[in-house]
């Protein structure tokens, strides 16, 4: 009997034929594309030069007492620093040195997520390519990274277990960095210029800072509230590890959250997706206008799922797993990362510029 047929059965295969789900791809599968190891190796040289100019500037504005992740063009010393400093960087190569932390840091919690998908997809037999890094002239210099996935999950363990590799081989990076960078922040002093914004700490955050704190790990500066602190760089890059681990555990759509759910209770995969859509719409209204972006994203991502095998269905320790990957959402989760940017704000000053324009 086929793989398809085998797939619609009522009840659960035998032994035997269970065993078939657990080898790599079959032979009548087409050949895999040649990898294109340059694209890889070019797309990562240049996402390590734009988190290390980035990072540069971080411990420019750290080592003056400014927020690592200020955007201010005040001058420093009579001396202004664009918003992407590559010929400010260049031109002082020492600046490099005060880059790396940051840039070597943020690097090892992307590939750990990446890589944690990738391992998982070469265990079952699926196809994925190695990752891709994105360079992007953003505040920390990368978009990410991603792997794809180029041949069929074809049952619902290993679409379960590829889906929650990645965040938690992240977090564990994630909280490695946080535990220990957090020894190296410094106190706000009064009367700081903004950053443009107040960031905005998840769960995690407080607990660690609370945790490092009574185990008299944390001396001086260090033990003052998170808000009253200039987080180093490299805490900098613990906070975006912990917001992309949040970001990719929203159950939904075709997010690694969405895949675990997926995994679990197909038929429930879209009654989840739109619910947690209704969940982001208001948190974007009252608290960061940036989740509507993402409720637009499981929207287009919901659309259609790729469809695995009824059996073997994800049972036991799995189980627990998927409980822990929630946890994980709740302490990594930050309602407003970048403080109180709420939608709301934003409409109401386009609305009040409309009104100026009009008149």
């Amino acid at each position: 009997m086929g793989p398809k047929n085998r797939m619609s059965e009522p009840t659960p295969p035998t032994a035997s034929s269970t065993l078939e789900y657990y080898r790599p791809m079959p032979e009548w599968a087409p050949s895999p594309p040649k990898p294109r190891y340059w694209l890889h190796a070019l797309l990562l040289l240049a996402t390590c030069l734009t988190t290390l100019v980035m990072g540069s500037r971080m411990e420019y504005n750290f080592q003056h007492n400014r927020p690592a992740l200020s955007l201010s063009d005040e001058p420093i010393d009579g001396e202004s620093v664009p918003f992407f400093p590559a010929a400010w960087v260049h031109s002082h190569p020492a600046r490099v040195l005060g880059g790396l932390p940051f840039m070597a840091t943020l690097m090892l919690f992307f590939l750990a997520h990446e890589m944690g998908h990738y391992l998982y997809c070469r265990r079952y037999g699926v196809y994925a390519t190695l990752p891709f890094f994105i360079p992007m002239p953003t505040p920390i210099g990368t978009m990410g990274a991603v792997i794809l996935i180029r041949s069929r999950i074809r049952f619902r363990i290993a679409l379960f277990d590829i889906g929650i590799a990645g965040p938690i081989a992240g977090f564990v990076v994630a909280l490695a960095v946080l535990v220990v960078s957090l020894a190296w922040s410094k106190p706000m002093h009064p009367g700081l210029g903004s950053a443009g914004y107040e960031l905005g700490y998840p769960l995690i955050f407080k607990l660690v800072h609370r945790l490092l704190a009574a185990m008299s790990l944390l001396r001086g500066p260090a033990t003052l509230p998170l808000d009253r602190l200039l987080l180093h760089p490299t805490a900098i890059a613990a906070w975006v590890g912990m917001l992309a681990t949040s970001l990719n555990l929203l159950p939904g759509g075709q997010l690694d959250g969405g895949h675990i759910i997926f995994s679990i209770a197909p038929q429930a995969h879209k009654l989840v997706s739109r619910l947690t859509i209704l969940i982001l719409l208001p948190m974007a209204y009252y608290l960061w206008a940036g989740w509507f972006l993402w409720a637009i994203l499981l929207q287009v991502s919901s659309w259609r799922h790729p469809q695995v095998a009824e059996w073997p269905r994800v049972s036991g320790a799995r189980l627990g797993l998927a409980v822990f990957a929630l946890l994980l959402l709740a302490l990594t989760l930050t309602p407003a990362p970048l403080g109180d940017a709420p939608l709301r704000d934003a409409a109401r000053q386009s609305w009040e510029a409309v009104r100026h324009l009009s008149r």
